[in-house]
């Protein structure tokens, strides 16, 4: 089944793009969630009017990552958590946990803006990268504390 994107998705492609896709795929996922449109004559005459209120959009979401990276490289998230005699912590420094510390922060990303190799599990201070598009990334500083 032949649809136009109206969003950017990082597997298919840019938002304007004409695919091909499965059509479960697209009766199901893409068109249910307004992420594509029919590839019909009526939605194919739209195309340079979804890429540039896609490209819009793109800009706005450009803006506001580049302000919350100004507003992360100031930040130092501290942690206490129980950890054993060797300063190995009992459960772990997460996502989840990054995420929560910034918005009592007043600071709104993703947790999956937060790319952890593994969970944070030792006492110290680590830095852990947010990738917010290829191009706009920060790192934020994370210290954990024996309770």
């Amino acid at each position: 089944m032949k649809i136009i994107l109206l969003k950017d998705v990082r597997t298919l492609g840019e938002a304007g793009s004409v695919l091909k896709v499965a059509p479960g795929y697209a009766r199901n996922y893409l068109i249910p969630h307004n992420i594509a449109v029919i590839a019909n004559k009526g939605n194919l005459a739209k195309v340079e009017e979804i890429k540039k209120q896609a490209e819009l959009e793109r800009l706005e979401i450009e803006n506001k990552y580049k302000a919350l990276v100004l507003q992360i490289a100031e930040v130092e998230l501290e942690f206490i958590r129980k950890a054993d005699e060797n300063d190995h912590l009992f459960g772990s420094v997460s996502e989840t946990d990054i995420v929560n510390a910034l918005q009592e922060k007043e600071i709104e990303i993703h947790k999956s803006h937060v790319t952890m190799e593994k969970h944070l599990k030792e006492i110290g201070a680590f830095e852990v990268p947010i990738n917010f598009t290829t191009e706009i990334s920060t790192v934020l500083k994370v210290k954990i504390n024996k309770e």
